[in-house]
């Protein structure tokens, strides 16, 4: 069983339009949104450029998940606590 991260643009109610075309995509046994920080964890054994070209036919922006992603989503949610210091 392959994990499947991706970068989605979710913009109003993306999630079902995902949802929807995931479906079709023969070898996906399992979908998880993170709408947030537009994450999608896809398991099974689906192709992964397949599965990115679904998405793009639809409409919908995507692209593999990356390391910059991840610093990205941290700064996005507001979950990176910033040290004050005084010097005075």
């Amino acid at each position: 069983m392959e994990t499947i991260e991706l970068k989605v643009d979710m913009v109003a109610l993306h999630e079902k339009r995902l949802r929807k075309c995931l479906s079709k995509v023969k070898g996906i046994e399992r979908v998880e949104v993170e709408a947030s920080i537009e994450k999608v964890v896809i398991t099974g054994y689906a192709n992964r450029n397949k599965v990115v070209k679904a998405l793009r036919r639809v409409g919908l922006r995507a692209e593999f998940w990356s390391a910059h992603n991840e610093i990205l989503s941290t700064y996005a949610t507001g979950s990176v606590m910033f040290n004050t210091y005084s010097f005075f």
